[in-house]
């Protein structure tokens, strides 16, 4: 968007500790100087404060440890920081370990959704009275669609919801919640649905990361099932230049889905990782890499085939998607690769432990 014509914004970002949320902090700060960042991240498993290091000196820039489920720190912050649009990315996203364990996933996207909610509702009167216009973004996935068999037309933002994990229920009932705020309250909400990310700044339990990370450690790339499954793989920069429109332009009561027009199959996939990481790592313990493809018992309940039509952002909008999946592979391959640094860290033992429950 351009910074020429706008009023400078205070923006509150959720989960930005996280990976889609740290690279929408990111995008944010690098092309909106001049606004007021707060980020507020409770920093468990998947946030990673070290993610925003190179911001913390900026004099517009504010991190906050703390959860969304505090109501009293989340009233507090709307009103010290005068905040006039909410960006909400913190959610526990992970299927395997809403498998494992739902109530953490109810807790945070659910009950952390619903307060941030209302304490926006509680304080927007006095936004409105200072003649301020308000945003609450409520950023969200396809997976509350269900699944899609092979012929069936992609999700579009009037499919019904049918939510299969106990992860994808969640982040259902929260995005009933967000549309529910706007016709019940008048609160300017809008939700965006969007397609499985990748890119910088990935924790290593999902997929892409996971199978860069794998390969270098000379370590077996498990692949659930027969490695069909579909997924459209949307680059998280693109993802975040989407964001960005919508809250400049999108209309509040409105949904817009957000894909990346890059259906692939898990397996082909990871076989394209293989061979960007076969020609980008000299030094790879293994070669050719996809000689550590295993194939696991597949995810209890594995939705077959998501695909997202993003027809309605680009047509009212003005937006779409930026790179193809093979770009994206490749920029994230060299991103692994330039900085184990940060993700090296990450490989600790609860980590380790996490991944044999899952993979063994």
């Amino acid at each position: 968007m351009s910074n020429s014509s706008r009023t400078p914004r205070s923006i509150l970002i959720t989960g930005g500790a996280g990976f889609i949320g740290s690279n929408f902090v990111h995008h944010w700060c690098e092309s909106y100087p001049d606004d007021r960042v707060v980020v507020l991240d409770a920093l468990t498993y998947a946030g990673n404060r070290a993610t925003l290091a190179d911001l913390e000196e900026k004099p517009k820039f504010r991190f906050v440890d703390g959860d969304i489920c505090d109501r009293d720190l989340v009233e507090t912050l709307l009103r010290e920081e005068s905040i006039d649009t909410v960006a909400h990315f913190a959610a526990e996203s992970h299927v395997d370990r809403s498998i494992l364990g739902p109530d953490a996933f109810v807790q945070t996207n659910v009950i952390g959704t619903f307060v941030l909610l209302e304490a926006f509702r509680q304080y927007y009167p006095a936004l409105t009275e200072a003649g301020k216009s308000g945003l609450f973004l409520h950023v969200s996935t396809d997976e509350v669609y269900g699944s899609l068999e092979p012929d069936d037309p992609a999700f579009s933002e009037t499919t019904s919801y049918e939510p299969n994990s106990p992860y994808s229920a969640s982040k259902a009932s929260s995005d009933h919640f967000a549309r529910a705020y706007f016709h019940t309250y008048g609160l300017p909400t809008i939700i965006t649905n969007c397609s499985n990310n990748y890119g910088p700044y990935h924790f290593p339990e999902k997929l892409v990361p996971l199978m860069c990370i794998n390969m270098l450690l000379g370590k077996p790339l498990p692949v659930y099932g027969d490695g069909l499954n579909v997924r459209d793989w949307l680059f998280v920069r693109d993802h975040c230049t989407a964001l960005d429109t919508v809250i400049h332009l999108g209309k509040p009561g409105e949904t817009y889905n957000i894909g990346g027009n890059n259906e692939v199959a898990n397996i082909d996939l990871v076989k394209m990782l293989c061979g960007l990481m076969d020609e980008l790592a000299p030094n790879l313990p293994t070669r050719p890499s996809e000689s550590l493809i295993t194939y696991v018992k597949d995810r209890a309940g594995h939705d077959r085939r998501y695909a997202i039509d993003a027809t309605k952002i680009e047509t009212e909008l003005g937006w779409k998607p930026s790179v193809t999946v093979e770009e994206g592979l490749r920029q994230t391959v060299e991103w692994y690769l330039a900085n184990e640094a940060w993700w090296k860290p990450l490989l600790s033992a609860e980590y380790q432990a996490y991944y044999d429950t899952v993979y063994q």
